[in-house]
Formats: structure tokens, sequence, C-alpha cells
């Protein structure tokens, strides 16, 4: 029952984040993250810190708060103890002015540093060790885009009154001169994207850019939280993801499959995951699945580059190694990223219909597009007119879901027959001569097994072609069905278990 004599909630479990690129951390996810550091750390007066991207400046409360405890041996007094704290160890970089503020408040108990509320006696300023870079600007191109971040100037080039959100860290090539110091640990929670003036609701990436820029620094240690995008897709994420899975680097991984479970009442598809980067570690990292805000299963120490992506479910692994392993007359068997095409297939956009009916048209094509059925003639097709008169099975190019975690991965396959064709909203998944092939290959393409394998590298609700890449291309002479395919590869109850809570069930 509420009781108003003894409820103290901390105000930061309680602000409303910016937005879907903008999160606020909360306390608890944020003393998570520190947990991950050596216990030793914090007993160090010597240890300085960063949060290049502060925002309610949660992570900088929560280490001095530490730090006021772990070094009270070596300054038993409070106001002493604090004032070196602030002044010595405590750095951040706001994203805005009123985030600024936010961190300040939280910090020093002040929005302005040397306020007559300020728990630190020491500073001369009102910014303190928080600062705000209110006059930087982006770089732009003259492609429009900002060279540093890669920010649209169509949506970003705005007058002085407006934020800009061009992030002072990312925004040099020199980020050690803007505190002009060496740090032992960043740790932040920094801004994920930036519109790109792309179709619709298009963004690029910039998490990626600040856990660049901190390794950069070659701190001690890097602590991050960032969408788990980057473990097999991501717009531009490709060498990012690449350098953060074969330096080894990475101690420690914990992932959050889950919408909503990291930060709640916040939609980011695929997750989020948080890092502990140790600068003088190469080795296995320790795997962490959490769910519903507890770990589940066990963690795992393996090496993050067995593959070209990271398989982020330990279960997963021994699945996959198997099916990988498997050879027919000494060789592996080929994969069914090499039948699908790439996006649009016969060259016509999402957005684009034909007519209502053949009615009129002297070489009627049958379209499939975006929620319905068009017609458009042959010679409006200009793009792979051969794939025209075949079988073939199209899935949507984009599989999303409307509850907290995906579990189909795969849009339920249509047969597509002579005659037809399609949009960019479908890719033609394979193609056949005869229409009993093309059903079978339908029929594997709804098993859950070959949706599992397509899981383990589907980290959006774009289903391109590279997810297909852990699939077997097998012969398309039979049914194939998820129990002789667990047969064909060896798996054990536990592993089909864990495939079958993973996918749901597909009807045809």
């Amino acid at each position: 029952m509420f009781n108003k004599n003894t409820y103290n909630p901390d105000v930061l479990t309680c602000l409303a984040n910016l937005s879907n690129d903008e999160v606020f951390t909360p306390p608890q996810l944020a003393n998570q993250m520190l947990d991950l550091l050596p216990v030793d750390i914090w007993n160090d007066a010597a240890c300085t810190f960063l949060d290049p991207g502060c925002k309610s400046g949660v992570f900088l409360r929560e280490i001095v708060k530490r730090l006021d405890h772990g070094l009270e041996a070596r300054f038993p007094d409070r106001q002493e103890r604090l004032d070196h704290i602030l002044t010595k160890q405590v750095f951040g970089i706001a994203t805005t002015h009123l985030t600024a503020l936010l961190a300040r408040r939280s910090a020093y108990c002040s929005k302005h540093a040397n306020g007559l509320y300020s728990i630190c006696s020491s500073f001369s300023d009102e910014a303190g060790n928080i600062r705000f870079n209110s006059s930087l600007q982006h770089t732009f191109d003259r492609a429009g885009r900002c060279t540093f971040c890669g920010a649209s100037e169509a949506t970003y080039a705005r007058s002085d009154e407006l934020e800009n959100h061009a992030y002072e860290f990312i925004h040099t090539d020199s980020p050690e001169e803007i505190f002009d110091m060496k740090f032992d640990v960043i740790i932040g929670n920094p801004p994920y994207h930036l519109k790109d003036g792309g179709h619709g609701q298009s963004s690029t990436p910039i998490y990626h850019k600040f856990v660049d820029q901190a390794i950069k620094l070659a701190p001690r240690f890097i602590v991050m939280i960032t969408p788990s995008r980057w473990f097999s897709g991501g717009k531009g994420l490709d060498e990012f993801r690449q350098r953060m899975l074969t330096k080894r680097q990475l101690r420690s991984l914990v992932d959050y499959p889950k919408l909503f479970d990291a930060f709640p009442g916040v939609k980011i598809r695929g997750g989020v995951s948080y890092f502990l980067w140790e600068r003088d570690y190469i080795g296995p990292c320790t795997v962490q699945t959490m769910w519903d805000g507890k770990p589940l299963g066990e963690a795992a120490v393996r090496h993050l580059d067995a593959y070209d992506v990271l398989v982020r479910r330990n279960e997963a692994v021994p699945v996959l190694e198997k099916v990988l392993a498997f050879r027919v007359d000494g060789h592996p068997e080929s994969k069914l990223d090499s039948r699908v095409s790439s996006r649009k297939p016969f060259g016509f956009p999402t957005n684009f219909h034909g007519r209502k009916s053949p009615t009129g048209l002297s070489d009627p094509i049958k379209l499939h597009g975006s929620q319905r059925v068009s017609w458009v003639e042959r010679e409006s097709i200009t793009q792979n007119k051969l794939w025209i008169d075949g079988w073939k099975v199209l899935t949507t190019a984009v599989q999303g879901t409307s509850g907290a975690v995906e579990t189909k991965f795969l849009s339920n396959p249509i047969i597509a027959g002579p005659g037809e064709a399609c949009t960019e909203t479908y890719l033609i998944a394979g193609r056949f001569s005869s229409k009993e092939s093309a059903e079978h290959y339908a029929s594997y393409l709804r098993t859950r097994f070959v949706r599992f394998m397509i899981s383990l590298r589907k980290a959006t609700q774009h289903a391109t072609k590279q997810v297909y890449a852990f699939v077997p291309d097998l012969p398309m002479d039979r049914m194939w069905t998820d129990e002789n395919l667990y047969e064909r590869y060896g798996l054990t109850p536990d592993e089909v278990a864990f495939i079958e809570s993973v996918v749901q069930p597909m009807e045809a």
C-alpha cells in the first residue's frame, strides 16, 4: 500500500524519453552496466570517467555515488571528497542544452555547477565538467550530408533557435582535445539515429560513431548500450560489426532481444544490448541473454567472430554448427541466399500499382504489390523479363511483428505462376520450372527449421537476401518437414525444443 511517509521515487525513473533515438537510461540499468567494471575502480582517486552523450546524467550520478563511498578512507572529509570527484574524475558532454541542465542537476544537485545548492564548492563556472557546445554546426559536403555524422542538410540545416543535433563528441577528428585529457572509462547511452532525408522515416545509425570515437581515445574500458542491429545488419554497419567481432576486445555482452525490456515503453526493433570493451584484453566474450529483466539461460563464453554476424542466442550456436558442418559427398551444402533476388526484382518500387483489371491491356501481367494485385503491360517490365514466365515463390521484403518479440521471421510465401511479377514489396525467394517444385519450396520456407536459420541473421524487420545465408539449399524433389529436417541435421530434443520455443508454426 502506498505510504506517503516512505515513498521516495528516483526522479530519473520517471522521465519521459526524448524519442526512440534519444532514450533516457533507467538508474537500475545504468547500475547493471557499471557492475561490469572492476570493483577496485571505485577506490581509485585517479580514475577518470566520461559520458560522451549525457541526457539525464544518470551515469555520472551513479558514478559519483560509488566513488563517494569508495574514496571515503582516502578523503574522510566529504566536501573535500566530493570536490575531488566532481572536478578531477567525472566528465560529461551533453546532447542538448536541456540535457546539459538535467545532467548537471543529477551530478551536482544543481543545474549550475557553481550554484548555491551545488554539492561541489570548487567550480567557477555554471557548466562545471558537463559541457554543451551550442555553437557547433554540421559540416555539410556537396551531396548535402554532414561529413562527420551523415545528417541530411535538408533536415538539419536549422536556425540557431532549434537544436541541430551536431553532437560534439563525434563532430571532431580530435576528440582528445575536448577536455584535453585521457579517460580511463567511457560509458553511456549515445543517440541512436539521425533522419537522413530518405523515403519516409529513413534514418542513419550514429551510435557506432560514438563507440568508434571512444575506442579512438584508448580508454581502459568502454561500456555502452546501443541497439543490437549491428549484430547482423543495419545501414552502414558492416565495417563496424567486423571490427567489433574480430578485434576480440569485448569481454562481456548483455543482450535484450525483447521489445520494451530494457527501456519500458520504447520500441527499438531488434532490441538493445550493452557491452564491456577492454583495451588490454583479447579473448572470448561472455554473452548473456536477458528476458523480462532476468537472465535467460546460462551465460556462455565464446568467440564472437566465428561467423560474419553475431549469433545472439547461445543456444543457437550448436544448432548452427551442426547445420554448417553437414556434408553431401564431402562438400558443404549451398545456401539459399544464392537463390533469393535483390530488392526491386522487376524494377517496380513499393508504391507502384498498375491497373485494377487486365481489361484493355494487350499482354497483361499480374503484378503482386503492396496489399493489392494489379495489372501491367508486359512491355513495361524492363528488368528480369525472363523470370516472368517461370514459377516463382515470393516473400515480403519486410516482415515485422506486432508483439514484443518476432516469432515468424518470414512472411507466408506466395506462389506466383507464369505471367506474374511483383513490386519491391516482395523478393523472389526462388524460381522454378514446375509448380510442384515451387510448392515444395514454399512448404520448406514455412518450416520452423528454415525460419529459425533465418532468425540467426535477421536483426530487424527487413528480410533481405542476406538473412537466408545460413539456410541449406536442399533439393526440391520432395516435401520437407520439420521432423525430417531435425533428423537430417542430428538435432537433440533440447535443440528442437529451443527452436520451437523461438519460432511459431506457420500454416499454408
